[in-house]
């Protein structure tokens, strides 16, 4: 089971939801945790993972990490070429290390070169930026390259993003 999180803010509130789904390239989710979050972290500029992870977390509680194979989280894992950790790697090092996790990013960071893979998808010239940790790069990239759907963002990220802005 591969698991993709993504998190919505409204005001101190915050809407977080995780997509399963067997296979990289499935068309549709088979199952959405959905956690409505009270009382979030204020945003700190630099250390966004603060206000983000114990949402990511909230969802991450309601799954059998055992039966989790990768965590695909919108955001980085790795900021930069020295290797300064994004909220990917914060949510593996909260895991204990279980279970791989792969940063899907819609941006780069200008000093992000070495630790991350620009994937094109469809007839998209604007990359996906992808980092990973406990998976290789490569393979990460090729996984997300790999997921369904013909434009830019693959179509359960889409419905994903979609689902933790509906009311």
């Amino acid at each position: 089971m591969i698991v993709a999180i993504d998190v919505h803010y409204k005001e101190n509130t915050a809407k977080a939801v995780g997509a399963l789904i067997q296979n990289w390239g499935d068309a549709a989710a088979v199952q959405h945790v959905i956690k409505y979050i009270d009382s979030v972290a204020e945003y700190e500029p630099g250390a966004f993972y603060k206000r983000e992870l114990p949402c990511i977390l909230e969802v991450l509680h309601q799954i059998d990490l055992s039966s989790v194979t990768y965590i695909v989280v919108d955001g980085f894992v790795v900021l930069d070429d020295l290797g300064k950790p994004g909220l990917g790697a914060y949510v593996y090092e909260s895991i204990n290390h279980k279970v791989p996790v792969i940063g899907v990013a819609k941006s780069n960071f200008h000093q992000n070169l070495k630790n991350v893979i620009p994937v094109l998808r469809g007839e998209s010239n604007n990359p996906l930026y992808v980092t990973a940790v406990g998976v290789d790069l490569q393979q990460a990239a090729e996984f997300v390259k790999n997921m369904h759907g013909e434009f830019r963002l693959p179509t359960v990220l889409k419905e994903m993003d979609r689902i933790t802005k509906e009311e």
